[in-house]
């Protein structure tokens, strides 16, 4: 390749980063596909990659605390808890954006704009009663997951006010859903960019005290977090209301409207069930590490899962783009570039996923060291690192299936898929290697990546047959 070949074709990729971060309007029923993918994909894996930033943040500063084991404890209990809220709010914000997309894809804005919103609503409802059960039954939720008495008391006011502030999470995750439906996922990465900027800043400020500022501690980093997540969303309320992108909204399209809730309804209910038969199975192998591992054995998982979050929602944000592609072209009754679409963001999801699957291994004792002082917390991070990432490429591809048919609007098949391999596959392996054969905590790291393999290899097969290609929006 001649120097001047080379040049143009970096030219034309750093310009095509350029229109990514810029959200600039494309068609997504015409031109290269490749092109289409790369500039949705960008901001979506940046926002993704934002979002894991979160728990990251507070995982780091609350693990040098003096009681770091039970602080790491809580927040990836915590977290691992919050999977059920952002189970809610991904299934969802996938529901909008199969709507939203198949509505732009059809070039009628305006219904899309107003479905989003109905999607809101939905969603309003049903966190109400998440937050306040959360509230009330903070310790006893922390003492289900395996944490000790002790450490469930220290870390009863971080669960409240993370779940009473579940509100804000819902908020962040739909209405980035609504843009990203609309194509415009650069206004998604740059919510999370002003929620994490906020987040770091306010993080060891409120944690460990700056002049008349208390030292909060672990208490401090909720507070940090939430509002940090309430600069993003309003943020996106911003660009929702200022008329200047593809979707605008107004105060009169928040009065509810009960036929299109019910068909949001229809679409958002198998999309919410799958993402809740994932996150509950996450919360039994928590807890199952938890029982077998004791609070050590607990932190190092936390620490191992968290870190293999921060690797896969970028690789989930890159895999969005299918959702959107997907939903788009269908609108434009262009089947054959759909499926298309689908193939292209997988091959790039698996490259991926490879080169962290390659760094993962080669580097789990620093990333695991990177988060505790603790050797016996990171010893066993180190190992869960190295077993849980050795189905990474596996666990790529898988996302993209699953977001292809949410993106079409068949959000029960990826349900099906989760049901059988989470519940009836991953959970009993874990369990008959963690407690009959008496493996442990290294059981339940094993059990992973075979179960995700398993369910990658269903959905390709699933994907293959087409009937998503059908399914009416």
């Amino acid at each position: 390749m001649s120097q001047k070949t080379f040049s143009g074709k970096l030219s034309a990729f750093v310009s095509i980063i350029k229109r990514s971060l810029n959200g600039e309007y494309i068609d997504l029923t015409t031109g290269g596909i490749r092109v289409s993918v790369v500039l949705l994909a960008i901001p979506m894996m940046l926002e993704m990659m934002m979002e894991s930033v979160f728990a990251l943040v507070d995982l780091y500063f609350v693990g040098h605390l003096e009681h770091s084991s039970f602080a790491i404890q809580a927040v990836g209990l915590t977290e691992s808890v919050l999977t059920i809220i952002y189970s809610l709010a991904i299934g969802i914000s996938m529901a909008a954006t199969a709507v939203v997309a198949r509505r732009v894809g059809e070039k009628n804005p305006e219904a899309a704009s107003r479905a989003g919103i109905q999607a809101v609503l939905i969603a309003f409802g049903i966190n109400l009663f998440i937050s306040i059960f959360g509230i009330i039954f903070a310790t006893d939720i922390l003492k289900f997951m395996g944490a000790s008495n002790e450490a469930a008391l220290y870390g009863t006011t971080f669960v409240r006010i993370m779940m009473g502030s579940s509100l804000i999470i819902i908020c962040l995750f739909l209405f980035n859903g609504i843009f990203r439906g609309a194509g415009n996922a650069a206004i998604a990465m740059k919510s999370l960019w002003v929620a994490n900027i906020a987040n770091i800043i306010l993080c060891p400020i409120l944690i460990n005290g700056l002049g008349p500022i208390p030292a909060l501690g672990l208490n401090g980093a909720a507070i940090a977090t939430t509002i940090g997540r309430s600069l993003g969303v309003c943020y996106q309320l911003y660009h929702l209301f200022n008329g200047k992108g593809v979707i605008v909204v107004y105060l009169s399209y928040f009065r509810p409207h009960w036929e299109q809730i019910k068909h949001i309804a229809k679409i958002s209910a198998p999309a919410v069930g799958q993402f809740v038969i994932a996150s509950c199975s996450w919360i039994f192998l928590a807890q199952l590490v938890a029982t077998t591992g004791g609070d050590v054995g607990s932190a190092g998982y936390q620490t191992s899962l968290r870190l293999m979050m921060f690797f896969m929602l970028p690789a989930w944000g890159l895999s969005g783009a299918a959702a959107t592609l997907v939903g788009q072209n269908l609108g434009a009754k262009q089947v054959e570039r759909a499926e298309r679409s689908v193939l292209v963001t997988a091959r790039f999801n698996a490259i991926y996923m490879g080169a962290v699957m390659i760094l993962s291994l080669v580097g789990a004792e620093w990333l695991a060291g990177v988060f505790s002082n603790d050797p016996a917390v990171r010893e066993i991070g180190t190992q869960a690192v190295r077993i849980m990432a050795c189905g990474y490429i596996f666990y790529g591809i898988g996302m993209v299936m699953i977001n292809a048919f949410n993106g079409s609007g068949d959000t029960k098949t990826p349900t099906w898929i989760n049901l059988f391999g989470f519940w009836f596959f991953q959970i009993p392996l874990a369990y008959l290697l963690a407690k009959t054969f008496e493996m442990g905590p290294t059981g339940v790291f094993i059990a992973i990546p075979v179960a995700e393999t398993a369910i990658t290899i269903a959905g390709v097969i699933l994907f293959k047959r087409g009937r998503w290609k059908t399914i009416q929006v």
